[in-house]
């Protein structure tokens, strides 16, 4: 365990330059106290391992120093072609690149670890949109991907929900999320997020800019799906669900809805529970997402999201006209429902 750790903490600094005691016990999982002593034992064995003092300081191996690092555990050897994402690469323009890459690490893997490999690629994949939906093939990805590693500037023509818009972004890194490609873009000085598909025009400029020394794209991803998720579910809703409905917005609701709703774990005579929901900034968008939960949710809470339901409800029932008297609502409408798509289909 101890050869392991300390091979990781050579790597890390070889890779990284100047890291600190903090950095290294975070990334193995150790306390400060162990790192101290690894980096006695590192220096004890001749490697030229320093510690800068100060708010800039920390470990680092001497300028030049190089040591071949060409072990690779089984697992570790693994884990290479699970990366391999064929779908994302073929979309930046990559996929030879990435195919090459992978036949030129195989070559080059010892023959008992060449199998771990090989199982890892048949058995596991990556299926990145969400279901029932295509992955995006956006015009512009790979000009705004080209953009992104050679540090250019680019002029781009985007349809926001709002209106046409033109701007010259700084391109600070993509994002694949559920199938669709974003591009966290500076512009003035603010970071946004643009969708690439909705990029009508861009143009690559011949001016580069410089990227700020501070911006981390996984912690500014992570804390832009925060906000929007917190802008587009400000209100809660207290609804009363059956058991049918519980599975049903378990099924139909995003993870962030699920994750802020709260059940009551006792049930009434009828078996169903009260439940408290995230919904959205105005009463139809809230409307819209409870009404896919059909009669198996009843709105209690605030009186403005029950009365529109409740017009909701009478306008559909006009529309539909009279419920048939040979079927009841439940299993038998279900089965008639069926039957009928299965006719439409055929």
């Amino acid at each position: 365990m101890r050869a392991s750790r300390l091979l990781s903490i050579l790597t890390t600094l070889q890779a990284r330059g100047r890291v600190t005691a903090q950095q290294l016990a975070d990334d193995c999982e150790v306390s400060l106290r162990t790192i101290y002593r690894d980096i006695d034992a590192l220096a004890a064995s001749g490697i030229p391992v320093y510690s800068e003092r100060g708010a800039e300081g920390g470990y680092r191996l001497l300028d030049g120093y190089r040591v071949r690092l060409n072990g690779l555990s089984q697992r570790e050897a693994e884990s290479l072609f699970l990366a391999g994402l064929a779908g994302p690469a073929a979309a930046l323009g990559l996929e030879a690149v990435m195919a090459t890459a992978q036949t030129k690490l195989m070559a080059a893997l010892p023959q008992d670890l060449r199998a771990g490999a090989d199982r890892m690629q048949a058995r596991f994949h990556l299926d990145a949109p969400a279901w029932f939906d295509a992955a995006e093939e956006p015009a512009h990805l790979r000009a705004v991907a080209g953009a992104v590693w050679s540090q250019n500037l680019i002029e781009i023509r985007y349809q926001s929900w709002r209106a046409e818009k033109q701007r010259e972004v700084a391109p600070l890194g993509l994002v694949l999320k559920s199938g669709s490609w974003y591009l966290a873009g500076q512009v003035d000085g603010d970071v946004r997020t643009y969708r690439i598909a909705r990029i009508l025009d861009c143009k690559v400029l011949e001016r580069h800019f410089g990227r700020p020394p501070d911006f981390d794209l996984g912690a500014y991803w992570r804390a832009n799906t925060e906000r929007l998720e917190a802008e587009l579910h400000p209100n809660r809703a207290t609804v009363r669900l059956s058991p049918r409905g519980v599975r049903l917005l378990e099924a139909l609701s995003a993870p962030y809805v699920r994750a802020g709703t709260q059940i009551a774990d006792a049930a009434d005579d009828d078996g169903w529970r009260v439940a408290t929901i995230p919904v959205g900034t105005t009463v139809w968008h809230a409307a819209a997402e409870l009404l896919r939960l059909g009669a198996e949710a009843e709105v209690l809470d605030p009186p403005e999201l029950r009365a529109y339901m409740r017009e909701a409800a009478r306008a559909l029932a006009a529309r539909y006209g009279v419920w048939p008297e040979n079927l009841t609502r439940g299993s038998g409408a279900d089965e008639a429902l069926g039957q009928g798509m299965g006719r439409a289909r055929r």
